[in-house]
Parts: C-alpha cells; sequence; structure tokens
C-alpha cells in the first residue's frame, strides 16, 4: 500500500509541475488527499516557471547589461574604437556603432567580420521582436524602459542627379537642332569612354627634322601611286613595333571575367574629321604593309569615310587609336581612349622651333629643329604611368631616327 500511494504522489506531482508550467490549474484539479503535496511542489516549481521565459527573453538580457554598462561609463570620456577605416566605412553603411560590437582582432581591434557578426545578430533579433509581442508574460521594467542608442549620422548618397536645363529663351532668342544619328552616336562613346576607364596622359615632343627630309623625297612617288604619305603613316609603322614590345597597349580589359585580353593582331584606327563629326576607320593588318601600302589605303578610306560611304566593318576591329591634329595647327592635347581599347596616340602640328643641341665637339648650340608634339593616353586600370613613358619613348625614337623606324618594321 505504501508503495502504492507512493507512485500515486508521484503521479499527483508529475501532474501538478505540468500545471505550474502551462500557467496555473486550469487543465485539472488534484485529489483532495494529495492537495498538500501538491500545493508543496508548485511552490517549489514556481521559480522554475519565471526560468522558463518565452523566446527571446535572454537575448533581451545582454543588450540591457550592455545599456547599463553605458550608462555608467557616460560620465567618462572614451577614445575611439580601434578599427581600420575600411571596418569603419562598412560599420557606418550597415548602421552599426562600433562602440557595441565585441573586438575579436589583436589588441581590442574590431575587425569586418565582427561588424558583420553584429549585424547579422541583429537582423535575427529583429525578425524574432513579432513573436514576442504575442506572448502573454510581462516584460520587466527594465526591458520596457530602454535609452535610446546615441544614432549616428547616417550616410548620404554622393551620386549626382544631372538638374534639368534651364529656359535658356529667358536671356535671349535661342534655336534648337536635331541631334544626328552619327553625333548621337559619339556622344555615346565618348559618354561610355569617360565614365567607365581612368584616363591617364603623358606628353613628349618629337624631333622630326630628318624624317620629314625622308617624306618630302619620296612622297612624289607616292602620290604617283594614288596615295598621300603623310607624318601618320610613319606614326602608325612605329606604333606597331612599340605594340609588339609592349603587348599590354594591344589589348582590352575584361572586368566581368577579371582578365586581360592581349590582341595578336594589329589593327589601327585613324580618327578621322568630317562634317558629321569625328570617325575612326580602321586600317588592318598594319605591321603586314609596306609604307607605301598604307600611304595609299589610308588616302582611299579617308575619302570614302567624308564621303559618308563607309560600313560599319570599317569601324570595328581597332586594336588601337591614332589621332592627328597637325593639319588644324593644335599642340598637346588629352585625347579620349576609343572604348575597350586601352590607349590612344595623338600628335600635334609640326614646328619649327629654337632647340639646344651638342657639337661634335661637345659645345652646346642653339638650332632651328622640327619638333612634333605627341600624347599618349592611357587606361590606368591595365598600364601605368611608367609604362606610358615607355612606350612614347620608343616611338619617338623611331620616328626621330628614320633607320630605326625601318628596323622596327620587321
Amino acid at each position: 500500500e505504501e508503495a502504492e500511494q507512493e507512485e500515486a504522489g508521484e503521479e499527483e506531482t508529475a501532474e501538478a509541475e505540468s500545471e505550474a508550467l502551462s500557467g496555473g490549474e486550469e487543465s485539472g484539479k488534484p485529489d483532495k488527499g494529495k492537495k498538500g503535496k501538491v500545493e508543496k511542489k508548485k511552490t517549489k516549481k514556481k521559480p522554475e516557471a519565471k526560468e522558463k521565459a518565452p523566446p527571446g527573453a535572454e537575448e533581451k538580457k545582454e543588450p540591457a547589461e550592455k545599456e547599463q554598462k553605458k550608462e555608467k561609463k557616460a560620465g567618462q570620456k572614451e577614445g575611439p574604437v580601434p578599427a581600420s577605416p575600411a571596418t569603419r566605412r562598412l560599420a557606418r553603411e550597415m548602421g552599426v556603432n562600433l562602440r557595441d560590437v565585441t573586438p575579436s582582432g589583436k589588441g581590442g581591434v574590431v575587425t569586418r567580420e565582427d561588424v558583420e557578426s553584429f549585424a547579422e545578430e541583429g537582423k535575427k533579433a529583429a525578425e524574432q521582436k513579432p513573436e514576442r509581442k504575442e506572448t502573454p508574460e510581462k516584460k520587466p521594467a527594465r526591458e520596457q524602459k530602454k535609452p535610446e542608442k546615441p544614432k549616428e549620422a547616417e550616410g548620404r548618397p554622393i551620386t549626382v542627379e544631372v538638374p534639368p536645363l534651364p529656359d535658356f529663351e529667358k536671356w535671349g532668342p535661342v534655336q534648337r537642332e536635331p541631334v544626328r544619328s552619327i553625333r548621337r552616336a559619339i556622344a555615346r562613346q565618348m559618354a561610355l569612354s569617360w565614365s567607365q576607364i581612368p584616363h591617364v596622359t603623358s606628353q613628349d615632343t618629337a624631333d622630326v627634322t630628318g624624317l620629314e627630309a625622308f617624306r618630302q623625297k619620296h612622297k612624289e612617288k607616292v602620290a604617283e601611286k594614288g596615295g598621300r604619305l603623310t607624318l601618320t603613316i610613319f606614326a602608325m609603322k612605329a606604333v606597331v613595333g612599340a605594340l609588339k614590345a609592349f603587348p599590354r597597349f594591344n589589348a582590352s580589359l575584361d572586368p566581368e571575367a577579371g582578365e586581360i585580353v592581349l590582341k595578336q593582331y594589329y589593327h589601327i584606327g585613324v580618327a578621322v574629321d568630317t562634317p558629321d563629326g569625328l570617325i575612326v576607320p580602321v586600317i588592318r593588318d598594319v605591321d603586314r604593309k609596306s609604307i607605301t601600302d598604307l600611304s595609299i589605303e589610308l588616302a582611299e578610306l579617308i575619302e570614302k569615310t567624308r564621303d559618308r560611304k563607309t560600313g560599319i566593318e570599317d569601324l570595328q576591329g581597332g586594336s588601337f587609336t591614332i589621332t592627328n591634329i597637325g593639319p588644324l595647327g593644335g599642340g598637346h592635347f588629352a585625347p579620349i581612349i576609343n572604348y575597350p581599347q586601352v590607349a590612344i596616340m595623338g600628335m600635334g602640328s609640326a614646328k619649327q622651333q629654337p632647340v639646344v643641341r651638342e657639337t661634335r665637339a661637345g659645345r652646346p648650340e642653339i638650332v632651328p629643329r622640327l619638333m612634333l608634339p605627341m600624347v599618349l593616353t592611357i587606361d590606368h586600370r591595365v598600364l601605368d604611368g611608367a609604362d606610358s613613358s615607355r612606350f612614347l619613348r620608343m616611338v619617338i625614337d623611331a620616328l626621330e631616327d628614320p633607320e630605326e623606324l625601318l628596323m622596327t618594321m620587321a
């Protein structure tokens, strides 16, 4: 009998415990004979009911303790939290106060991973908030009234919005004309190049006195065959020699693949000034053609371009571009790269200038020389300023010495 009573007492105790955890005696009443025992067990288990808080209650304790620590240190001056500039920027973007983050780096440095982990925990806590609101349990007073965290300055976008144009007619009469197809295409191409490519321009000057004498000597023979022997022709051959020595100038960048595309062909684009705008037809396989062949082909292509008879195949496939504003009388300038190429070379107007040179005896003397302004613009994602200087110097050396130029044609 005692064993049976003991078993009955244990069963009633278990029932009383389950009732205490479920919030009261609504699920059923114990027998009168065991009332004292049940009440005793219920009294003992009440603290357990308090301990079994709804989900997320323990998560609230940690922020509350942090807030209390902050209140204690409110009167004290604190130095900046040790973190790298990149980590600080990430914290600002994610709205994280670095003082709330537990550092894991050496010497108490807050790392990028610490910030991301803290932000992720905050997101999880925010997702659980609606569930905690549904629980009937009352929140402790210290959790109900939390001091507001000091808000850090929020990041603001630095993108530039293009403002609408003003009403120009307020200041005088105006005339509007539509943007034609060629000018529209030029505008798109230039905007693309300027927005995608970080441009760097180098400048130098070439002494083309000897080259000009060579050109004057042979231009009539070339003209008889229907060509025009210009400085641009010699520049094309000099550029090919430099492209072979510095392959990255004859390339394109593939940002998505993270690769540089090195081209094994030498198709040179030549900028042509037309009534409709600047157009760049392409001369293919410049390395395989003679000076005379190039003179004839370029003359025909320029005429074809100005008569608007070029096809799309004549304008595509260039691996490098040359632009010559010399006939218009210009000097140094900064050309825009023809996307997706990585470099462009410009030539100004060759002019007689006084130059200091050494005589054979080693004495300086001032002599008149025909000097050609030259510029080279590069894509700084692929090339550096030192590369630009070397490339331009090789081209200039070839132009200054016709014999050297002939050697680069091999």
